[in-house]
């Protein structure tokens, strides 16, 4: 399991470093409940979308990884990303902490033909009323069944309840609990 995991996260990070053009797009529409402005189908005019520039690779993990740190929520993106790329959507859907907003919001690729992401790196973890929240910066890419490219950048928001009584192993994982789609500026 763990070697699966790891050759998952490769592939997923190799196929994240591929920059392709976009091509237009018209702009999607609202799924509610699910994002600020959630695309029906990802879409932008802008060519120039890119994650932030950090030029200072990541760090190579020198042992197990806290559960409980930034890194483990990008962690959960890269494995949602690796499920959607591979078209396992209903397993992608566990990693969210509400499934139908997780079926809702991949309505917006299932009608493509090919759906990729590329990940940032995770902000800072921050903390509300018993929960931490982190965001990782990403940016959904593919094609349409029309052959057109695609390009939209997103915040993905992960979620998890801190280490407090009656909180439940699956409350203190990270889920993601929204993505949050950039304009162009």
């Amino acid at each position: 399991m763990t070697i699966r995991l790891a050759i998952t996260l490769l592939t997923t990070l190799a196929l994240c470093a591929c920059n392709r053009p976009a091509e237009n797009r018209t702009e999607p529409s609202t799924v509610a409940g699910v994002n600020d402005a959630a695309p029906a189908s990802a879409a932008t005019s802008d060519t120039n979308i890119a994650l932030p520039d950090d030029r200072a690779p990541l760090e190579e993990p020198k042992g197990p990884i806290d559960s409980r740190s930034a890194e483990a929520a990008g962690q959960v993106v890269q494995h949602y990303a690796a499920l959607i790329e591979q078209d396992h959507w209903k397993e992608s859907w566990t990693l969210w902490s509400d499934p139908v907003a997780a079926k809702e919001f991949d309505l917006n690729w299932r009608g493509d033909t090919e759906v990729h992401m590329e990940i940032g790196k995770p902000g800072d973890i921050e903390g509300a009323a018993g929960s931490s929240y982190v965001t990782v910066p990403g940016i959904f890419y593919g094609k349409t069944t029309a052959g057109a490219d695609f390009r939209r950048a997103a915040d993905i928001v992960l979620r998890r309840v801190n280490d407090v009584p009656g909180s439940t192993e699956a409350q203190r994982r990270w889920h993601i609990d929204r993505v949050i789609w950039k304009t162009a500026s």
